[in-house]
This record gives C-alpha cells, structure tokens and sequence, in this order.
C-alpha cells in the first residue's frame, strides 16, 4: 500500500489548473495552426489569427487565456494500491481549486442555489469530480477548466435503435448547427454513445480529453468521427461564427454497451480554448 499525502494533492490541483488556464495544449495548439492554413475566409483566417496571437500573450504573461476559466471539472483516477493520508480526497482537490482561483486570480464562476439566489461561493469550489478506481498504487488527477459559453451546449437524446448511425449524425450535427457561434468555435465534439443518460453525458465530456484529432482505436467508430467532423464542416459557421472552412477541429466519440430498448447519445462540445493538464502523483 503506498500513501499519498492529501496537502500533495491539493498542491497538484492548484497547479493544474493555474497552467491549464495559461496554457493550450500543444495538440490544441497544432490543430488550430492547422485550421489557420486550411481556412478559406478571410474573416475567419483573422480570427484564428487572433486566437493564436491570445494563446502566445497568455502563457508568455501567464495570464488566463479566457475571462471565463470556467467550471472546475477533475477527473481522478485511483490506484487500489493507494491510501489517501491525513484526510479526505474529494476535500483535498477542493481545496486545490481553492488556492489554485484565488493564487492564479481566476475568475469565480460557482454559485449557490442556481434556481434561486445564485450567490457566489467565491472560489469556484465545488469541483465537479467523478472518481474511478484503477489498478495500481498511483493517482492520476486531470483538471478541466470546462467554460460555461461551451458547456451552455451540451444536448442528450435518447434515441430509439433503429435511428441507428444515421440518427446519431444527425443529431450530433444538429446540436453543432444550432450551437452556431455560442461555443467559441472552431470546436471539439465530443459525443458519447450507449450506457445510459448519465453514462452517455459522461462519455461525451471524457471525450474532450483526447489528443485533438486521434481517432477511435475502433475503426467503426473512427469512420463516424470522420463523416460528422466533415459534414460540420460543412455547416459554414467557421471560426467564432464568421463562416469558412473550420467549424471543427476534430470529433471525438466514445461508445459504450445499451440496453436493447435504448440509442442513448449525448454532445458536450469544446471551444477553441481547450483547456485540460493533468498530471501522476
């Protein structure tokens, strides 16, 4: 049984996310340097020109890349090998993203009673955490910095089975369509197919975190990130909504296992500023 200390993971937390709002991934970072070559608009080649330019004076001053350094998403993955000393996991990571706010001057996005007072924690705690326990006597923990503008439009359907593959495109391209500008486009995708309602939402957000662009190791599931990533780009929203080539950088889908009766399918889309950093302890 190897012991991880909880004031290290609350010094981990912190950090990841300061860097996670300074800094793009370089996958990001890639793939909309890549959007700025292909794109056909003027208007919109300004934009990813704009964007690019944001990126450099954010991690060079190290200064949000973003006003809204959104809400705070970890996911943690924990060894069975392992033993949380000196207190609570889940109290550990919130007061991470406590220090992490306050310390990186991020803006405080979390309010309180959302239907009705909507006051401010004014630390951005509680972290929205999920949990999965692993193999192994290490903690992965991976900060998400998920903006509202973004998150604004996540959409689920349950669908019946026999929409089958045609039905789960046509939704997922709807959901872009209707989302036009409001998520910072170009976006990522991320769709999840299967489990449940929950479990489809789930998918669809973990999604966000895979290398831009990596297709599914199922060539199935490949093959349908390929089709909606091209018909999006189809669309002609482009860059922040000023049309052209680039809607998308990249589709990401994860599948899991249905119930017979059910085509649960899920969208949570990414703006251009897709911020994540994760690191082992």
């Amino acid at each position: 049984m190897r012991e991880i200390a909880v004031g290290d993971i609350t010094e981990t937390v912190s950090r990841l996310f300061q860097e996670a709002c300074y800094h793009l991934p370089q996958d990001v970072l890639a793939a909309l340097k890549k959007a700025r070559e292909k794109e056909e608009s003027p208007a919109a080649r300004n934009a990813l020109d704009a964007i690019l330019k944001n990126a450099e004076i954010a991690a060079k001053g190290e200064i949000p890349l973003c006003q809204d350094t959104g809400a705070s998403v970890v996911f943690l993955e924990l060894g069975q090998e392992v033993h949380i000393a000196g207190g609570d996991l889940h109290t550990a990571v919130n007061e991470g993203v406590r220090q992490g706010y306050d310390k990186g001057y991020l803006r405080k996005s979390m309010v309180r009673q959302p239907f009705s007072a909507r006051v401010n924690t004014k630390d951005n705690t509680p972290a929205i955490i999920y949990t999965d326990i692993v193999p192994g006597d290490r903690l992965r923990i991976i900060a998400l910095p998920k903006g509202g503008g973004a998150e604004n439009m996540a959409l689920l359907a349950i669908l019946t089975p026999a929409c089958g593959r045609q039905g789960i495109i046509d939704f997922v391209v709807k959901a872009v369509d209707e989302a036009g500008s409001n998520p910072c486009p170009p976006i990522i995708v991320g769709v999840g197919v299967g489990g449940t309602a929950e479990k489809a939402m789930l998918l669809a957000k973990r999604a966000l975190l895979r290398k831009v662009g990596e297709p599914n190791p199922d060539a199935e599931v490949a093959e349908l990130e390929k089709e909606i990533l091209k018909r999006i780009n189809n669309l002609g929203i482009g860059a922040m909504g000023y049309g052209g080539r680039i809607t998308a950088l990249a589709v990401h889908i994860d599948v899991f296992p249905c119930h017979i009766a059910s085509l649960p399918v899920a969208v949570n889309l990414q703006c251009h500023s897709a911020r994540h950093k994760e690191a082992i302890l």
